[in-house]
């Protein structure tokens, strides 16, 4: 094999070619392997989509990382390779909160990869409904934003049906400026949501001040308006410009650049603890002095984190709450046993929406 300056791009490329048949060859046997454990599942009615297997792949890749190929990079391969051997098992049917191009589908299909399919629903009640009558294998939805709080109309959903969380997804908020125009000079118009352009006013008053911002609903629905006029642009993500054949004239224009939003995964599964792990729960109290307080220590005096917890009208009664909790750890580890019977002990009623991998960086399973 020719080496150094003596080798040419005719031998690179072969050296390519041949590496591309290895990579061929080796992908086709994992396949292979994710058929066997697919008829392995399909005999013991096993899930098709096991997040916390995924977990230890992603840990895995975590630390087999180079200055080549960091860990980013292995994670975005490996996520289509499992989606690609997943369909190969069993293809399955992700419902979203859409239309397509939202950041509700760049979401699904974060978690999922790009060979699932995907089932775009007018509202966060038919994903839920969706799930719960196998119309669809999976749902994801947005439960808590960190500039806007939390979603409600996800939190007010599980008290009326039987899904569980089984996995959660944190997705980048960024907003981009597309356009079919060459220049912001050419921009008389820009579609927008309402909250994206609340999110980049202070980008748009710099760069645009004017400019007539158009409201939009949905918010995907801006890509497709600008696509259609040469003289506008749309405030969106990377996934709706590209849908509507728009390029980026700004990128990363909104204002905070810290904003995410963690989703989560509605399924059947109880996922088994992978040592980092979040578990959610619902419960409702007597209307009584020191009933909240006296649950929250059943928290602390176990060592539990407690991560997030709001109340939300129950939907059975007039002026009563539930609450909602998010906290550290697997309903299989002793501490949040011991919280969760405490908490038994003094509920009215304790759901437990699931105990799931989680890769939220806020994350501490103690105090």
């Amino acid at each position: 094999m020719p080496e150094g300056n003596d080798r040419n791009l005719d031998d690179i490329r072969r050296d390519i070619d041949a590496v591309d048949e290895e990579l061929i060859s080796l992908l086709n046997r994992r396949v292979e392997l994710a058929r066997e454990v697919g008829l392995l599942k399909g005999r013991t009615g096993g899930h098709f989509f096991i997040p916390e297997r995924e977990h230890q792949i992603h840990d895995r890749l975590e630390s087999a990382g180079s200055d080549l190929l960091q860990p980013r990079h292995l994670k975005a391969i490996f996520r289509e390779i499992i989606s690609a051997a997943r369909d190969a098992e069993r293809p399955l049917q992700i419902a979203y909160w859409g239309p397509p191009g939202t950041f509700s589908e760049l979401a699904a299909r974060t978690t999922f990869g790009s060979s699932a399919e995907f089932l775009p629903l007018a509202s966060i009640t038919e994903v839920f409904n969706a799930v719960e009558h196998h119309q669809a294998d999976y749902g994801i939805t947005p439960i808590e934003n960190s500039i806007a709080g939390v979603v409600p109309e996800t939190l007010d959903m599980f008290p009326t049906t039987n899904v569980k969380i089984c996995a959660e997804t944190f997705i980048e908020i960024h907003h981009h400026l597309g356009s079919k125009a060459e220049s912001l000079d050419q921009i008389r118009r820009v579609f927008a949501g309402p909250q994206p352009a609340g999110q980049c006013r202070h980008w748009l008053q710099a760069h645009l001040p004017r400019v007539e911002v158009v409201d939009v609903t949905p918010t995907s629905a801006a890509a497709a308006r600008a696509a259609e006029d040469p003289e506008s642009a749309a405030i969106a993500n990377h996934l709706a410009l590209e849908r509507s054949g728009l390029h980026a004239l700004a990128e990363h224009i909104q204002d905070n650049a810290n904003n995410r939003t963690r989703f989560v995964v509605l399924g059947t599964n109880e996922p088994r603890r992978t040592g980092r792990d979040k578990t959610s729960m619902m419960f409702n109290l007597r209307n009584r002095p020191g009933e909240l307080h006296e649950v929250l220590g059943s928290f602390v005096r176990h060592h539990v984190n407690l991560m997030m917890i709001e109340s939300r009208p129950a939907p059975r009664a007039q002026f009563e709450y539930m609450f909602y909790v998010d906290c550290g750890g697997h309903q299989a580890d002793e501490n949040v046993q011991r919280a969760l019977k405490e908490i038994r002990e003094r509920a009215l009623e304790l759901v437990v929406l699931g105990s799931y991998p989680s890769t939220d960086p806020n994350l501490s399973t103690a105090l």
